[in-house]
């Protein structure tokens, strides 16, 4: 059977299809599994199960479906990507202890994720390519470094390098979720990246 073209399943969910629902989420699951592995909160980590994230958000998605239509007009996978995040800032609140409002302080969906957030999460994954040096003190050095490395970007080029190198988004996807041009977020993209490179070029083990 030939599988169902994207727009083939988009006038389907309008018509309130969930079945259609279900194969548009299932296309985009491992580019959110993505997003939710580089945005959950290292201190969720063997507490919160990945897979459990992105069923809550489906769940969340189809109580959305009635307005699937509008607010998914310009990209499907945007529409997704808002309902995950909006999904791990109710998780975090629900396992961190973290009050409704300060939640909604972190995400937001007109600005999208936080500087600190999004720095954290850097900083984090980052700082997982570092070797393991013998002495602890050389280590502390080199986290250090990398914070203030990444301290030097711009909240925009933090998140630039966020969207594209960590969730894999494409240029025309950040664009949009940033609301700039694909040619601002192309070049904010290159210069972010070349700088945090240069910034780290004398960490060794990263």
């Amino acid at each position: 059977m030939q599988e169902s073209t994207e727009d083939e399943l988009i006038t389907r969910v309008g018509r309130g299809d969930l079945d259609a629902l279900a194969e548009l989420f299932a296309r985009y699951r491992d580019r959110l599994w993505k997003l939710i592995t580089f945005r959950l909160d290292p201190r969720l980590l063997g507490r919160v199960d990945v897979d459990d994230v992105l069923q809550e958000a489906w769940l969340d998605a189809c109580q959305r479906v009635d307005h699937f239509l509008t607010d998914a007009s310009r990209s499907i996978f945007i529409w997704f990507r808002l309902i995950a995040c909006q999904t791990l800032v109710n998780i975090h609140r629900r396992h961190l202890g973290v009050k409704k409002r300060s939640a909604s302080i972190e995400f937001s969906i007109d600005r999208g994720w936080k500087s600190a957030s999004t720095s954290s999460a850097l900083y984090f994954h980052l700082q997982g390519g570092l070797t393991s040096p013998s002495e602890a003190a050389v280590r502390a050095e080199r986290a250090l470094q990398l914070s203030r490395a990444l301290e030097d970007l711009r909240d925009i080029d933090r998140e630039v390098v966020a969207l594209r190198h960590f969730e894999q988004l494409t240029n025309r996807e950040t664009a949009q979720v940033l609301g700039i041009s694909e040619q601002a977020a192309s070049d904010r993209y290159v210069r972010a990246l070349g700088k945090l490179r240069s910034m780290l070029g004398s960490l060794d083990g990263l």
